[in-house]
């Protein structure tokens, strides 16, 4: 039986997020909100590589605000994001991870992902009472 490999570069990085976002393109609740938002995905599969790169083996490659964007994607979505929302997001997180990686920094990608979708939820909840 082959072992799954550790996540140990910008490449594995890179798959991860295609194949997460493959997911969450099909999924029938978030796929319908991503698919509006997003217009150039090869851009966001870059934006997303960076974040994860930045968040997992610290390369500053990351400059972004993903408060703020999850905050006007809540707006244009009227205000209807729930965190029913962020824990499917967070299980497609988790299933694509299990499936691809193995190892401490897969640990973390689900740890600083449990964290963040927490926060990024408050953050637009409290960003709707301003």
């Amino acid at each position: 039986m082959n072992e799954k490999p550790a996540i140990k570069n910008r490449k594995d990085i890179h798959l991860l997020v295609i194949c997460f976002y493959e997911k969450i393109r099909k999924d029938p609740k978030l796929g319908p909100i991503f698919n509006s938002i997003i217009v150039d995905w090869e851009s966001h599969f870059e934006l997303l590589t960076d974040f994860w790169e930045s968040q997992l083996l610290v390369k500053r490659t990351y400059h972004g605000n993903p408060i703020a964007v999850h905050q006007e994607v809540d707006t244009k979505m009227n205000h209807t994001i729930t965190s029913e929302h962020f824990g499917l997001w967070l299980n497609l997180w988790f299933e694509t991870l299990d499936e691809l990686f193995t190892g401490e920094v897969a640990w973390l990608a689900k740890n600083r992902a449990q964290k963040m979708s927490t926060m990024l939820f408050l953050k637009i909840f409290e960003h709707r009472n301003q």
